[in-house]
């Protein structure tokens, strides 16, 4: 209370008290910046705390894996995927996480900027898919092809910034949303393809005055206009009946 706090991109906060204590707290890379001599930690994500100067200490911070996260991993995977871990944590962590759910490749300590620049080189490959849930993802959200943002846990700028929103929070829900657009895309091109075909054969018909020598003829008309969107609304209805959703 009373403390004036800055927050330093990439690195921590800087708090001065009315005391005139000045505290830091954050990475490894704030105690190098201000001279602190300090005591390293390696596992976990680590936040290290200096007042005047000196380091008093360190808290980590372990994040637990969803449930489904090694179940999410290998759906992508056979979803002919490549996964790659984009994480401001330290080696050791990243490695550990990496491993235990089988991400294909990873990259740790990124700043925010890191992220984004990571990001550029894997488009150079394919299109890019990215999932965040944090404030410091939302640049990323942004530059990804598709952004995905976890709703239920994530931050506000994040849910804004991302193209796609998972109110429940499973990375599983990711390789069901990828057969949902894949499956939407393909009943969009049938749809298409027997809307113009239908339409193109009536007015063919039409024109060389084959429907005005039928009786039916008019009906036919119809069909070709009422029928077909009968029949495209029809097979749009497949779109909610996915396997696995």
């Amino acid at each position: 209370e009373g403390a004036t706090v800055h927050e330093i991109a990439g690195r921590g906060i800087k708090a001065t008290t009315e005391n005139g204590d000045v505290i830091l707290c954050g990475n490894d890379k704030l105690m190098k910046e201000n001279n602190i001599d300090f005591t390293a930690a390696h596992h976990g994500t680590v936040v290290y705390v200096a007042q005047n100067g000196t380091f008093v200490g360190y808290i980590v911070i372990a994040d637990q894996l969803k449930e489904d996260a090694v179940s999410a991993i290998a759906a992508l995977k056979a979803e002919h995927c490549t996964t790659v871990m984009l994480t401001g944590d330290n080696e050791t962590t990243a490695k550990e996480i990496a491993s235990t759910v089988g991400v294909d490749k990873y990259y740790a300590q990124l700043l925010p900027q890191d992220k984004v620049s990571r990001l550029a080189e894997l488009k150079q490959s394919g299109k890019v898919a990215f999932v965040g849930d944090g404030i410091n993802d939302a640049p990323v959200l942004t530059t990804a092809d598709v952004g995905i943002a976890m709703g239920a846990m994530g931050s506000d700028v994040a849910i804004e910034s991302a193209d796609v929103v998972l109110m429940n929070d499973n990375p599983s829900a990711i390789a069901t949303a990828k057969k949902i657009s894949r499956k939407t895309m393909r009943i969009v091109k049938e749809n298409i393809i027997v809307s113009l075909v239908i339409k193109f054969a009536v007015l063919i018909l039409s024109a060389v005055g084959v429907l005005d020598k039928i009786s039916f003829g008019l009906i036919i008309a119809v069909l070709a206009d009422v029928g077909v969107c009968f029949v495209a609304i029809l097979n749009a209805m497949r779109a909610m009946f996915v396997k696995g959703k």
